[in-house]
């Protein structure tokens, strides 16, 4: 098999793993290597000042020994089956650094033989572009689990950014559909690599030349829909996630049915918008201090789709509201619909200078759609509506029904699809809905909710 029929199999085969994000290297590109972390990221990939950044996400190979039910790379399936070798591998990042096509490397891996060998595979070709080729670039990999930890540590060495996907949210889930799979082999070196990223942060205060270790800090990979768990399962597994094992971040996948199993959901469609709900929630966890328990209970498990996570909770818990904008400390400014980080910040350095007005937010660029039904400024209301729960939704969520059949597609380097989940929903849904998701697919954008 060629080279290009490899990369077309195997960069096809990659597109199911989302956890991508942009690099937390401060590497710098230096005279006679290759590349630069330091402005580099992630392929598809937004930084916070707005850049898309590009990488060759690849599989080592599809070849694998487990039959996870949920894998289109699953032992059982009758599937088109490529390796790299690490060599092809270090020879593509390189030809396509060159030619400026990237500015990194997102290498995975189906497990092949057993975890350790291919652990060793990844690691080689890490090692080898940083040692023998100077590659300053980007590069994000996953640590297989079950691999040791010797093996773990040293790929930690060379590479920005790793990632242990759980996939499932639960053990019994594991059980269920991806019975070779074992909960602990798969939180162990999740638990490592964050124990590990914590010593090497010491270590560089005390010693400016201690080694590096992942800079960008590791993240994992939940599949949404392909078992019955609720959005407030999900989102306390990733909370604690975050907690005790030092996450930079949790990614969510709409499931996508690509096999026919028993034990599997009948889908007709992924269910992005649970997803884009999900990305929200975890949002409102990491910036804006919230706890899953406050999102969600076990009355109303589910995200509300018409409506954003934030709005939701002011909606729940009107009694808070509304506050006053000149007064509020920063910590509840950050809970008013419409009212994100920089908003909030422009707010409290504002109001120093002399007490805000409603046009006075306009101009911070505040959103008001939202925020004036939780505000008053300087003691006036300018809500359109009553401070009553029902009124308030109605004039937030228009009167509208979702399409069921919304076409989906995944990105891939050899074929067009649409660029985003988001843009294929706004492009195919009803005039009436079209604003709402417009709105929240900025917000999945900028964060500011």
């Amino acid at each position: 098999m060629d080279l290009n029929e490899k990369l077309k199999i195997l960069s096809d085969a990659a597109k199911y793993d989302v956890s991508c994000s942009s690099s937390g290297s401060t590497r710098k590109g230096q005279k006679g290597n290759l590349g630069a972390a330091a402005t580099s990221g992630i392929c598809h990939s937004f930084t916070p000042d707005g850049r898309c950044i590009s990488l060759l996400k690849i599989l080592l190979t599809n070849y694998c020994i487990y039959d996870c039910a949920y894998c289109i790379n699953r032992r059982s399936n009758d599937v088109q089956r490529a390796s790299f070798t690490p060599q092809e591998i270090i020879n593509l990042t390189i030809n396509f650094y060159r030619r400026n096509y990237i500015e990194g490397l997102f290498l995975s891996s189906a497990i092949i033989k057993n975890s350790n060998h291919t652990m060793e595979m990844l690691l080689q070709v890490a090692k080898k572009l940083r040692l023998e080729e100077g590659f300053n670039g980007y590069i994000h990999m996953k640590a297989i689990p079950g691999a040791s930890e010797e093996l773990i540590h040293e790929a930690g060495l060379y590479v920005d950014r790793m990632s242990v996907n759980i996939e499932l949210p639960s053990e019994n889930s594991l059980k269920l559909l991806a019975p070779d799979k074992d909960k602990n082999a798969i939180l162990a070196p999740m638990r490592s690599i964050g124990s590990q990223i914590i010593s090497a942060k010491e270590a560089r205060k005390t010693f400016k030349k201690a080694p590096l270790f992942v800079p960008g800090g590791q993240s994992t990979q939940l599949i949404i829909g392909a078992t019955p768990e609720t959005d407030l399962k999900i989102l306390n597994l990733s909370e604690n996630l975050y907690n005790k094992y030092n996450l930079k971040r949790v990614y969510y996948s709409a499931y996508t049915p690509v096999n026919t199993d028993s034990n599997l959901p009948e889908l007709k469609t992924p269910p992005t918008l649970r997803e884009h709900r999900l990305y929200q929630g975890d949002w409102l966890l990491r910036f804006y201090g919230f706890k899953a328990h406050e999102l969600l209970s076990e009355e109303k498990p589910q995200f509300d789709i018409h409506l954003d996570p934030k709005c939701n909770w002011a909606l729940n818990n009107l009694h808070l509201f509304p506050v006053e904008i000149n007064k509020a400390p920063y910590e509840m400014l950050l809970r008013v619909p419409g009212i994100g980080i920089r908003s909030a910040k422009k707010i409290v350095i504002s109001r120093r200078i002399a007490p805000l007005n409603y046009d006075d937010l306009k101009k911070l660029g505040i959103v008001l759609k939202r925020a004036q039904f939780f505000i008053t400024c300087n003691t006036k209301y300018y809500g359109s509506t009553d401070i009553d729960d029902i009124q308030i939704r109605r004039k937030l969520v228009p009167q509208f029904e979702f399409e069921e059949n919304i076409p989906y597609e995944q990105l891939s380097l050899f074929t067009l699809s649409s660029t985003t989940h988001n843009t294929s929903l706004l492009l195919n849904s009803t005039s009436a809905v079209k604003p709402l998701l417009l709105q929240d697919s900025l917000s999945a954008l900028t964060g500011e909710l």
